[in-house]
């Protein structure tokens, strides 16, 4: 039984929240901080738990991240908040000896640029305090990388290519809204695609490839070639992989919408002058679009994430391979309140916080997902919402 502390209480926090409080075998105390803090106290109060309690914090401050843990004395912090923060968080662990998981990897306010060197250069420091950081603890990063490892371990010899597919085949009924925080999903939809190709990196325009791909109990959809930062750390863990890539699904109304925010100024993350006060288009854009917490009560439909793996089974034989989950926006919604895309990201977290806890997860250092055995990881993931499905040898379409 150990405390832990949940920084960020957006769509995915109150996930986190919700299924920690569901384990008080594991988590013996939860604390959940943001910069506001009622929203926090209605997340406790909806859980209703008395082992489970809210606070505040500005995760850009150190100094107060580091008054937190020490008001607390957390074993573990989970952090949910905005990828800007990762390296403050961080720095406030190495402080008060507290260790780390994360969902989504740093990147600069001020560039739309996804990069782990950042945080893998706390390597050494968080190794020589005797401290654990996972990185990517989410469903993709996250889970994906796990699909990744199990097929390693019980199914090739060498993998060859991976393809990460995402689909989100619900509807919201909004003309437009995005699934989580509106300023980073923007960031990383509209910057340049990325994908490795015999040990390179092949740029590719924002959204330039696209194919239409089938998913399970959903059909085809279009989908479209974006850069995500799992295949950094996966095609370094497993170099066998020749290639790698990253497809995530986009309706035409979705793409259109796009396109008018970029062409009007409204995508950009530089500062401009409006009346004399200085504003970030995009950050303004995010409070004037629906707020992803606010979409589950309406979402219907479901999401459909996996990896699609070719390569040499452990014969040396050719061999393909599909692990995937389909999770239900409806059956996300009345379990906790929120949509399937922070459910997704949100179990998992859990799940990586409760492998650390228990022992099952214990290499020390920055260390991301794949690094850890898949197998206790993917039976809890199952059994606490997000079962998986495994296809042999079938048709990748990739």
């Amino acid at each position: 039984m150990a405390k832990v502390i949940i920084i960020g209480c957006g769509g995915v926090g109150t996930v986190v929240a919700h299924k920690c409080a569901q384990h008080p075998e594991v988590f013996s105390e939860i604390v959940i901080a943001s910069r506001t803090l009622s929203k926090c106290e209605a997340v406790v109060k909806a859980i209703g738990r008395p082992n489970v309690s809210a606070d505040r914090v500005d995760a850009d401050n150190v100094e107060e991240i580091v008054a937190l843990f020490e008001r607390h004395k957390p074993e573990l912090v989970i952090n949910v908040a905005l990828p800007y923060q990762d390296l403050t968080i961080m720095d406030a662990c190495l402080r008060c000896g507290v260790n780390y998981l994360d969902t989504a990897n740093y990147e600069p306010k001020d560039e739309a640029h996804f990069e782990y060197s950042w945080q893998w250069a706390y390597a050494d420091r968080f190794e020589k305090a005797g401290l654990t950081a996972i990185l990517g603890c989410g469903f993709d990063p996250g889970v994906s990388g796990v699909f990744t490892a199990y097929a390693a371990k019980h199914y090739f010899s060498a993998m060859e290519t991976l393809d990460i597919v995402d689909c989100n085949a619900g509807d919201h009924g909004k003309a437009f809204a995005t699934n989580f925080n509106p300023e980073i999903n923007i960031r990383e939809i509209t910057q340049n695609g990325r994908y490795y190709s015999e040990g390179e990196w092949v740029v590719t325009k924002p959204l330039e490839f696209h194919r239409s791909l089938t998913y399970p109990n959903i059909g085809p959809r279009d989908s479209y070639l974006l850069y995500h930062e799992e295949l950094e750390s996966l095609v370094k863990n497993f170099p066998t992989i020749k290639r790698a890539r990253f497809w995530m699904t986009f309706g035409q109304e979705y793409l259109t919408h796009l396109r008018v925010i970029q062409n009007i100024g409204m995508a950009r993350i530089d500062e401009v002058d409006y009346n004399g006060t200085k504003i970030v288009p995009l950050q303004f854009l995010k409070a004037v679009l629906p707020n992803p917490q606010d979409l589950g009560e309406n979402y219907h439909g479901e999401t459909s994430i996996g990896c699609r793996i070719s390569g040499k089974n452990k014969e040396g034989k050719p061999m393909t391979y599909y692990i995937y989950n389909n999770c239900s926006h409806e059956a996300a919604y009345r379990e906790t309140g929120m949509q399937a895309v922070s459910y997704t990201t949100g179990v998992p977290a859990m799940v990586g916080a409760m492998m650390f806890l228990t022992g099952k997860w214990n290499l020390k250092g920055v260390r991301n997902v794949e690094e850890f055995d898949p197998d206790p990881f993917l039976e809890a993931v199952a059994a606490n919402g997000l079962p998986w499905h495994e296809v042999i040898d079938g048709d990748l379409e990739l």
